[in-house]
């Protein structure tokens, strides 16, 4: 069943009703959010979910075709979504990403969400990937972060929100998940490093899940078994949500909403803090 569910995965389709809604000054079309990983997964239903509240979002991926594809989307739901071709691993894209967004309006919130995946044991690990993982999740939200923070500041009211997409593995690890590992305490540091700054103006989250019905998430299920040396379903049921007390993984406008959350005044008093929404995972085994 499960490598069924690989072969012919699609992601879940996001309905206008799923979306949260807040009324805040600040969700209008003069404020931008930029949004990484926007051509998939969680960075495409934070993108919708954030236009369908009002702002500006300029969607940030290498994945151009899929990108479009987001742009239609928040279309379709009378949100407003810019995209732009984007490699994270190249410092001159990040600055030309915030440089269009810019151009777009008030910068006033930056949602890193973009990540990759690679299972293997520290002793095995491929360098080449520890290296392009650190700069994708680690490097590109840390610059981008170093841009726009001026950008924020020098808003009407000063103020801004930088939400990072963080995990149960922010928390605690996995095997044979080192550099994922690593990636999401860093960004746990870089988030409270930001508020730490921030003054109470500049406010900055993270979101842990745990897994989410996503093609990041179902594609490391053969990695998983061939490493645990146990069958696909058996990953799925004791690996990924073994620990969840609530057996589904989230869809990914469920966490889209949690960025929605962070950013909006009813995130008032987050400042460095996490969103841990996981089912259970770490703090009730």
């Amino acid at each position: 069943m499960v490598q069924a569910e690989l072969s012919t995965l699609k992601e879940p389709d996001i309905h206008k009703d799923e979306i949260l809604v807040v009324q805040d000054k600040d969700f209008n079309l003069k404020n931008v959010a930029i949004v990484t990983g926007a051509s998939s997964g969680v960075g495409r239903a934070t993108a919708v979910a954030l236009a369908a509240n009002g702002l500006t979002i300029l969607g940030a991926d290498v994945d151009a075709k899929r990108g479009r594809e987001t742009v239609k989307i928040g279309q379709s739901l009378g949100g407003k979504i810019v995209f732009l071709e984007t490699d994270l691993t190249k410092d001159e894209d990040i600055v030309n990403c915030v440089g269009r967004a810019k151009k777009l309006g008030t910068v006033k919130f930056l949602a890193n969400i973009a990540g990759i995946q690679h299972i293997d044991s520290i002793e095995d690990f491929p360098m080449e990937r520890y290296d392009l993982m650190q700069r994708i999740m680690v490097r590109a939200p840390f610059y981008l972060s170093q841009l726009c923070l001026p950008l924020m500041k020098k808003s009407p009211d000063g103020t801004g929100v930088i939400g990072n997409m963080c995990s149960v593995h922010g928390h605690m690890v996995t095997k044979n998940k080192p550099v994922y590992n690593i990636t999401k305490f860093a960004l746990r540091g870089l988030t409270q490093s930001i508020a730490a700054e921030g003054e109470g103006k500049i406010r900055s989250f993270t979101v842990s899940t745990g897994f989410v019905s996503t093609p990041l998430a179902l594609k490391q299920i053969p990695d998983q078994a061939r490493q645990r040396g146990i069958a696909p379903e058996e990953v799925v049921k004791t690996v990924m949500m073994g620990r969840s007390q609530i057996k589904e993984m989230m869809t990914p406008i469920e966490v889209g909403n949690l960025f929605v959350i962070g950013f909006s005044k009813l995130g008032k008093y987050l400042i460095g803090g996490d969103l841990l929404f996981d089912g259970g995972m770490v703090k009730t085994y």
